[in-house]
């Protein structure tokens, strides 16, 4: 079968486009041919069509989002120069479908974000007109997000975010999201959650990167930390940097590996909390990069280069659609720490995973346990190998597959 997949973007690292990148690897491994349609496409993925009015952040569309939202005044050309994108780009679809001659479309959050509203339009407009079986993966909808709450387009999030289409089958990455569409708009949909490759053993330590803990100024005796998230307030690292101190082991490092799009106001928060309660707090941002390489002079490592050296994680985040840090975590055998937010404690934790759990504030007994994991390779050896194995029954690419073949239509 020959299958579309449309988003606004379908490159970099962002979670929609590397949950895509899976979608892909798998759908082509069950026969099918997948091909791209986006705004902004990897120029290692799959053959497609670039239509750069798709972007979210064209001019044009910068214009619409920020006068339809934060408002509940529309100024009076908002909607004619919606139906003109719209109208702009309902054939450019039409036309990647007919060169490709696509049979099922995957639609990549187009239908439950608004960042652009005139391409879910036109998408559905498509799919009403001619049946196409499509999957709208919804990664989170808008009322997840503050931003969007106030608005003066509440008819078109009512009818397009998502559309109730008969040959759309709604997906959603976690039950309560499935739970949330049922009762707003009365429209059901399936779980397919984030996955992870678990059955290709995870990269180890190779002499590339050997000697990481070195380069940040670790020895091998130091403790090493890992915060593998980005620096927002929603990631709740607050809560690690309060654990570490209370471990009161001056050989613990938190070792903070992102810095792009990092709240700075927070990242300052955090070092100042670090400072006041003495823990060794270190961004190491400037020797991690997408690929290994070499910048001013300095050698560059990726995260999974970080990952094999690290002793234990922090993941205290206060929301997540999913998490797929924690799926990095468990991949690469490591304990961590988990903060029990809503879809953890709904649609993981529950499977039986072993961690160290919080309920959004740090606990004597949450330290203790992490204190002793410090001290026991062996209970850490069966901890990760049971999480693992459980990863690979519930979020592998064999289980992304069944999923797959439960909704995806008959060729």
């Amino acid at each position: 079968m020959n299958i579309g997949v449309i988003s606004t973007r379908l490159a970099g690292h962002d979670g929609v486009s590397l949950e895509a990148a899976k979608l892909v690897t798998v759908l082509e491994r069950m026969g099918h041919k997948v091909f791209y349609c986006a705004g902004e496409l990897d120029p290692n993925g799959p053959p497609g069509v670039l239509i750069p009015e798709m972007h979210f952040e064209t001019e044009e569309n910068r214009w619409i989002r920020e006068h339809a939202y934060g408002h509940t005044e529309a100024p009076p050309d908002l909607r004619e120069r919606i139906e003109r994108l719209r109208a702009a780009l309902r054939p450019q679809l039409e036309a990647f479908i007919a060169r490709y001659h696509i049979e099922a479309l995957i639609a990549q959050n187009v239908f439950a974000i608004p960042m652009h509203i005139p391409l879910a339009l036109a998408l559905m407009d498509v799919i009403a007109a001619t049946n196409i079986p499509t999957i709208a993966h919804n990664h989170d909808y808008y009322w997840e997000r503050a931003i969007y709450r106030t608005n003066c387009v509440q008819d078109i999030l009512d009818t397009a975010f998502p559309p109730d289409l008969p040959s759309i089958t709604q997906v959603a990455i976690n039950s309560l999201a499935i739970r949330d569409l049922q009762q707003r708009r009365g429209i059901p949909s399936v779980l397919l959650p984030n996955v992870f490759d678990f059955e290709t053993p995870a990269p180890t330590v190779d002499k590339y990167n050997a000697d990481f803990r070195q380069a940040i100024g670790l020895s091998e005796e130091d403790y090493l930390i890992l915060q593998p998230v980005r620096i927002i307030r929603r990631k709740g690292l607050e809560l690690a940097v309060e654990l570490v101190a209370r471990l009161d082991d001056p050989r613990c490092k938190m070792i903070f590996t992102h810095h792009e799009d990092a709240d700075t106001a927070y990242l300052h928060e955090l070092q100042a909390q670090a400072e006041r309660l003495g823990v060794d707090m270190r961004v190491v941002s400037d020797r991690i990069a997408p690929q290994r390489g070499e910048r001013d002079g300095h050698k560059l490592y990726t995260l999974w280069d970080a990952y094999p050296h690290a002793d234990f994680v922090m993941y205290p985040s206060l929301y997540e659609g999913f998490g797929n840090a924690l799926l990095e975590t468990i991949y690469f055998k490591k304990p961590a720490l988990v903060n029990r937010y809503s879809v953890y404690a709904a649609d993981i934790g529950p499977l039986g995973f072993e961690f160290v759990e919080i309920d959004g504030h740090v606990t004597d007994e949450a330290v203790a346990q992490v204190r002793a994991l410090l001290h026991d390779p062996q209970r850490v050896r069966r901890m990760v190998e049971h999480n693992y194995a459980l990863a690979l029954e519930h979020f592998s690419y064999a289980a992304l597959e069944r999923a797959l073949r439960s909704f995806l239509p008959a060729p």
